[in-house]
């Protein structure tokens, strides 16, 4: 009796699975640390690493692109079908830093293996997630007996997401005829926890923010001078105090403008998770919510836009006392943004409020970081069901469920660039420790994503005609 599709790709995969792990393991051993200049050469090396690996599987075309920080990898793969529609794979290839005396158990750049878990940096962030894509293709291409994927397969792997990708929209507006595709795939997310399988359907952006206010030529005496000139201190409290009302909204106005709305089946989507709110403050460090008002911990990270503090200081810092009017202060704000949301609109929305909250004889200056935008893909949207059930195939039927990310990252460029619609597939869990000591993957996972990645590209095919 010859095998089905599912046991073929689980055939394959087994009969491999030794060797990719030895490849990923090698890939991990090179300190790919972005964000430390000393560690360049290694960004360098691990690009040209993965581009070689990625021809050893069959890639006909892979190229190193420069930009002027890290290179990033290109690779493509056409179908053999004239009408495949085509898809783009987006990971990062740099790590964060990583030593010993951050509390590692072991050298986080010589993996170890223990109890089926991958210990090393960049193990689930995000090596091992673009590398489970190398495995997955041979693996599409033995169950199906092709000789090139069912889709024109392209991937692009940036080498500075640790470091806030800084040139990646630039490099995508300089390639967007190479990477033009009809559905792009993020995997560079996780799912809700290892018994709870899920695919992530859209991510925040991201704006911020420093404000600087500027009073008296230098520190001057409060008893002499206090109450009778403007403290930038006292403003820099009256503004972070002036940012959210009594219902925890933003008060910048227009700041709603747009927001696309939460509807009830994705509430309901939401609530089917087994969230537990205590152990979610345990992992947050904190003692308690809070949070706009009439919406769950979930909704509020997920899908509703944010105003955060995230810094605020001026005057003098010492020990005891010292009677001062301060020459500064500055406050440091971040906005997380959902979907319907621009960037800039927020920008100049966040500018006209401050201004208009600085009294007269203190001057200020505010400056905007780099900016993400949202993403978000419709539940209905075709290519995410083909994601659902390619997790679906991987996890043995079971239910896939959904799940949002609070943060932010630069899967907005894509899509806003290609006019594509980006999709998650990711198999890390929050136990993977991202960024943090003794990062980690569960390999058992690893290879689910595996069958997931194997499973895909013959769905996507259809789905996206």
């Amino acid at each position: 009796m010859s095998e089905t599709p599912d046991s073929a790709v689980r055939t394959y995969i087994e009969q491999h699975r030794t060797a990719f792990v030895d490849d990923l393991v090698e890939w991990l051993r090179i300190p790919s640390v972005s964000a430390q200049p000393d560690h360049d050469d290694d960004v360098r090396r691990s690009a040209e690493w993965l581009a070689a690996k990625l021809a050893e599987t069959g890639f006909p075309v892979t190229e190193v692109w420069p930009t002027p920080g890290a290179p990033a990898v290109f690779a493509e793969w056409p179908s053999s079908d004239p009408d495949a529609p085509t898809v783009l794979v987006y990971g990062h290839h740099d790590v964060q830093p990583a030593a010993r005396e951050d509390g590692w158990r072991t050298d986080p750049f010589e993996p170890v293996i223990e109890n089926g878990r991958l210990y090393a940096r960049g193990a689930a962030d995000d090596k091992g997630q673009v590398f489970f894509h190398t495995l997955g293709v041979r693996a599409h291409l033995a169950a199906t007996g092709r000789t090139a994927p069912a889709v024109n397969l392209k991937l692009i792997v940036e080498g500075e997401e640790e470091s806030g990708s800084p040139h990646f929209r630039a490099l995508v507006e300089e390639h967007a005829h190479r990477l033009a595709a009809d559905a792009v795939i993020v995997s560079d997310t996780g799912m809700w926890s290892e018994t709870t399988p899920t695919v992530c359907t859209g991510m925040r952006g991201l704006a911020d923010c420093e404000i600087t206010l500027y009073g008296p030529d230098q520190d001057i005496h409060s008893g002499s001078f206090g109450g009778a000139v403007p403290n930038p201190a006292t403003v820099a409290a009256r503004i972070v105090a002036a940012l959210h009302d009594e219902d925890e909204r933003v008060t910048v106005p227009g700041f709603y403008d747009g927001v696309a709305p939460l509807g009830d089946a994705e509430r309901e989507l939401f609530a089917e998770l087994p969230f537990d709110e205590e152990s979610w403050l345990r992992t947050a460090k904190s003692h308690g919510t809070l949070g706009e008002a009439g919406y769950t911990t979930l909704e509020r990270i997920w899908a509703r836009p944010t105003a955060e503090v995230n810094g605020i200081g001026g005057g003098y810092q010492g020990a005891g006392g010292k009677t001062i009017v301060p020459s500064s202060a500055f406050v440091k704000l971040s906005f997380r943004l959902v979907a319907g949301q621009q960037p800039d609109k927020i920008e100049r929305a966040v500018a006209d409020w401050v201004a208009a909250r600085v009294p007269a004889g203190i001057r200020h200056e505010i400056v905007f970081g780099a900016a993400t935008r949202p993403c978000l893909t419709p539940l209905d949207h075709p290519a995410l069901r083909s994601v659902v059930w390619a997790m679906g195939r991987a996890f043995d039927g079971e239910k896939i469920r959904f799940t949002r990310e609070g943060g932010s990252g630069p899967a907005a460029d894509l899509q806003d660039v290609l006019d594509a619609p980006v999709l998650f597939l990711g198999i890390s869990v929050p136990s993977d420790g991202w960024h943090a000591p003794d990062e980690k993957v569960e390999l058992d996972l690893l290879v689910k994503g595996v069958e997931a990645s194997a499973h895909l590209w013959g769905d996507l095919a259809a789905a996206l005609r």
